[in-house]
């Protein structure tokens, strides 16, 4: 019995360290995301993914819809998820990922950080297109998505459609190169409805 509690004890603390390390909020499950808000969501196709063969196929994910729908929930529950089956997962924003590149340089870690990113077996990537992307990180974005391509899952939550990443990456050339890797095996999910976070405003508010 002591060596079932040590390591039982021992799993939940390298779940909680895991768990810290990926950035995830363990408060949006799967089972906290309330699909009857968006009946046009096909539920099916989620539960199929909370299976994460994606993983095993090495396929990326790719929310689309208009801020506030879910999109980051829905990527949020997937990763804990992976997480729970003992896949090594991170999310970050876009814009943090990029500025934490950047930082890198300046004081040697770039390398580590890079390294990690490409070889965890799953990359979440929150709201690509809320800010364009600087010149000088979107190569390093590029390399990324590249060095990831078949060879480890992506998830992505953006409100643009990808006519207008050209516009977000600033370079056509360069934005078509990131599209096409990405969408060379991926399940491609566009939420169509209204927002959560109006839902709840509107609740708040005195009638």
């Amino acid at each position: 019995m002591l060596l079932e509690d040590e390591y039982s004890n021992r799993a939940s603390n390298s779940y909680i360290k895991r768990l810290r390390q990926s950035k995830l909020d363990p408060s949006k499950g799967l089972e906290a995301f309330d699909f009857s808000f968006q009946p046009k969501l096909n539920k099916k196709k989620i539960l199929d993914l909370q299976g994460l063969r994606f993983i095993t196929e090495k396929e990326n994910i790719i929310f689309m819809g208009n801020p506030g729908v879910g999109k980051t929930h829905l990527a949020n529950a997937l990763g804990l998820e992976a997480l729970k089956r003992g896949y090594k997962v991170k999310m970050l924003c876009m814009t943090d990922m990029l500025t934490m590149l950047t930082a890198s340089r300046g004081d040697g870690t770039y390398n580590k950080i890079f390294k990690e990113l490409v070889s965890l077996d799953l990359l979440i990537i929150d709201e690509i297109g809320f800010k364009k992307v600087p010149q000088d990180a979107v190569d390093e974005f590029f390399e990324i998505v590249k060095r990831r391509h078949e060879n480890g899952s992506i998830i992505i939550t953006t409100n643009r459609s990808f006519e207008d990443w050209a516009n977000v990456f600033g370079d056509q050339v360069l934005a078509s190169a990131i599209i096409d890797r990405l969408v060379h095996h991926c399940h491609i999910i566009k939420i169509i409805g209204p927002s959560y976070r109006m839902k709840n405003l509107k609740e708040k508010i005195p009638k």
